[in-house]
């Protein structure tokens, strides 16, 4: 059966929690690990569809790969070693990160290469990453600014000055790959967003520099270095970890500790937003592993919540959370406003609007714009009806942000295309039934 269905609400529960691999951190490691000529190890690495077509995609560029239950191994082929048959296709499933850095390794490969992906990611915007990839020289050929991508690389990439305005790191990181096989140097200013690539780079002891400015950071990579092996335990994804933080501050008399979780300034936006609205959230056992913060989480139920006018300063560092967070302004006290969000459209689904149709379904009152949504809380809500979730794209974020709903406000539920977790998060069912979550599937 694709759907699930959830009729009761969750009970009380005091648990210690793993959470899964940091995705972002998986298939950035797996793409720097095929730019070296030895062999790399992670552990931890998680195994969801987006990193596997991340494995699959390096293994039809040449590049060995070994998977187990412990640990994937990668021998890497080197800067500019890919090695592949004419008319090759590479399949970048439901990942815009795998299917924008990806474009950045391949500005170098002589060979035309077409990259597409599934019905979701060949709706969203690869200009914003051919754009800049052709000044280094590279010719692509979109559908329309969307997949599939057709990319002819150059043997002799020239260093560019690329000015990143969204705050997309995966505009940053694909200028970045590509410039680690460009002779000479490449400037980025690049405005505020995650920075697992800059940390990865410099752990590696590759020639970065990097100036932080109060709303933007000056890049500055020389290319053609060698890149040693990248053996790597990767710490928990605090975007699936998000899902759980929320149930608990949302559940009655609950208390969860989440272990080994990746606090990188540039992703705890949840945490600084959650504290604001008085989520209870406490952060123990710090600690610093190849340039990512690392700590435990420990999240207690709160008996009321406060509204809030979300500081945009937070946007970049929250913005796969927000759906969740939307879920705890439906509870506060008083109107929540959330503006500058238009980014939130460009994700697998258009997530600004599925925020606003969950919120109706239970019945909270929202005005929502093109960038912007007003939640009119209510301390008090009770769901008593049927509720039916589907035609989401099977955007992976909605129905897990669906699940959380039903097992906190109440309601009968039917949430469609529960597939969708496997893009990033197989085990997100086992763990909430873990946790106690009644649901038949």
């Amino acid at each position: 059966m694709s759907l699930i269905k959830i009729e009761k609400k969750i009970k009380k529960f005091n648990k210690i929690l793993t959470s899964s691999g940091d995705k972002s951190l998986s298939i950035r490691w797996a793409l720097i690990a095929s730019q070296s000529k030895y062999k790399s190890r992670s552990y931890n690495l998680l195994t969801s569809e987006d990193v596997l077509d991340t494995l699959r995609c390096l293994k039809k560029l040449g590049v060995k790969i070994k998977l187990t239950k412990k640990f994937c191994e990668i021998i890497g082929v080197g800067l500019n070693g890919f090695k592949y048959k004419k008319s090759l296709s590479l399949y970048a499933g439901n990942s815009g990160t795998l299917g924008r850095l990806m474009m950045g390794l391949m500005v170098h490969c002589k060979n035309t290469i077409k990259l597409k992906g599934d019905k979701s990611l060949s709706k969203r915007d690869f200009l914003r990453v051919s754009k800049p990839l052709e000044k280094f020289g590279a010719k692509f050929k979109t559908n329309s600014g969307k997949l599939p991508v057709s990319i002819k690389g150059t043997e002799n990439p020239t260093p560019i000055i690329y000015n990143e305005t969204r705050g997309s790191a995966q505009c940053k990181s694909a200028v970045m790959l590509a410039a680690l096989n460009t002779k000479g140097e490449t400037t980025i200013k690049a405005k505020k967003s995650r920075d697992h690539s800059e940390l990865l780079f410099k752990h590696l002891k590759l020639p970065i520099k990097i100036k932080k400015k109060k709303n933007y950071d000056i890049i500055k990579i020389k290319g053609k270095k060698k890149i040693s092996s990248i053996n790597y335990k990767i710490p928990a994804d605090i975007s699936s970890s998000a899902f759980f933080i929320v149930l608990t501050a949302l559940t009655k008399n609950s208390k969860l500790r989440v272990n080994n979780i990746n606090i990188n300034p540039s992703r705890t936006g949840i945490l600084n937003i959650l504290k604001m609205m008085k989520v209870k959230i406490k952060i123990t056992n710090k600690r610093v592993y190849k340039g990512e913060r690392i700590a435990d989480l420990v999240i207690y139920s709160s008996k009321k919540f406060k509204s809030i006018n979300c500081p945009i300063k937070f946007n970049s560092a929250a913005i796969d959370e927000f759906l969740l967070i939307f879920l705890v302004a439906a509870k506060a006290d008083g109107i929540s406003y959330f503006k500058n969000l238009s980014e939130l459209n460009e994700k697998e689904s258009p997530r600004l609007k599925w925020g606003s149709k969950i919120l109706n379904k239970i019945g909270i009152k929202n005005i929502v714009t093109n960038n912007s949504i007003k939640i009119y809380g209510n301390p008090n809500i009770q769901v008593n009806k049927k509720i039916v979730i589907k035609n989401f794209l099977k955007d992976h974020r909605v129905f897990m942000t669906s699940v959380v709903a039903a097992l906190t406000f109440g309601g009968k539920w039917q949430i469609h295309d529960k597939d969708s977790i496997n893009t990033s998060f197989p085990s997100f069912l086992n763990k909430m039934n873990y946790l106690g979550a009644k649901m038949s599937y």
